[in-house]
């Protein structure tokens, strides 16, 4: 969340004129998830686990009866998460995986050994990001820097999803790639992070294409959450943007993606902000016929 005033960008207006929810609310409330527990015998990989969003929607899931595989770069800090689930959750099935989604030989390696572990892979979320301090215009920023961050937030998705898709058409499951609402904006010196991000939107859109024995393909805006990412980006000190969500929003969030009650938004853009009962009451209809919620070239105004 930010003042428009005090952020030189463009992209504001390109959002649902629906309620904005800055927490957890009834539509997408993962209590009675939780109590059923909904997800037993189901599986789910979700790269950048090691902290903050990732960590939350692993606790998540793993609370809804989810056997779930947790994939960083730091063992340390998967090893923090792995406890806080087993704290929780003391009859969870967990596994642990030390991968860079860049290398996809290790992300291959860990999907198909959570498969194997939990006999089925039902729901993957490619939750890694990459964000540069947003100080540096794009004539000062070097090469090797700028495509850093699309070899984590494209290559990425791409490397999670791809060794993925077998076990997702079978399982008739569901697939997650965070973004950011950094993809519909067009700000100073984010260039590297923006357009990564409005990459992943259009991959989302072809991934459902391709692959329509999977029942839900989502880009998702996670909000504007407080993570160490956030951090780095700067955006606080010189854009004035809070970040006042938690992350306990964008994970309910993707447990209501993941329950088949929004399989009607599937290959389209989410944002944790937008009341989804309200755009499913208001909105769907519009959404499916005028085709909505995807990456378009604006040639009517």
């Amino acid at each position: 969340m930010s003042n428009p005033e005090s952020f030189s960008t463009r992209g504001f207006g390109e959002t649902l004129p629906v309620n904005a929810q800055h927490g957890v609310y009834p539509a997408i409330d993962p209590s009675t998830a939780y109590s059923s527990q909904s997800l037993k015998g189901k599986a789910l990989f979700i790269t950048g686990a090691s902290r903050g969003i990732g960590r939350t929607t692993a606790l998540t899931f793993a609370q809804a009866g989810a056997s779930v595989a947790i994939a960083a770069r730091s063992s340390a800090a998967l090893d923090e998460t792995k406890a806080l689930i087993l704290e929780e959750v003391p009859q969870a099935k967990v596994e642990k995986f030390v991968v860079d989604v860049t290398k996809a030989e290790e992300v291959e390696a860990a999907i198909d050994a959570t498969a194997k572990a939990f006999g089925s892979l039902d729901f993957v979320i490619a939750n890694a990001g990459y964000i540069n301090p947003c100080d540096t215009p794009m004539e000062d920023r070097t090469s090797v820097e700028w495509w850093r961050t699309f070899e984590i937030n494209v290559l990425g998705v791409f490397n999670t999803v791809r060794p993925a898709l077998k076990h997702l058409k079978k399982a008739e499951g569901y697939f997650i790639a965070v973004t950011s609402i950094g993809a519909q904006f067009r700000s100073p010196n984010c260039s590297d992070y923006q357009t990564s991000k409005h990459a992943i939107n259009r991959l989302v859109e072809l991934i459902a294409l391709e692959n329509t024995a999977i029942r839900g393909v989502f880009s998702l805006n996670p909000g504007a959450v407080d993570t160490l990412m956030a951090k780095t980006s700067g955006l606080e000190e010189i854009k004035g943007v809070q970040f006042i969500d938690p992350p306990e929003l964008a994970a309910s969030t993707m447990l209501y993606l993941c329950s088949g009650k929004a399989d009607w938004l599937n290959s389209r853009y989410v944002d944790v902000n937008w009341d989804l009962g309200q755009v499913e009451l208001e909105w769907k209809e519009k959404i499916l016929s005028k085709d909505l919620l995807i990456n378009k070239l604006d040639v009517v105004g």
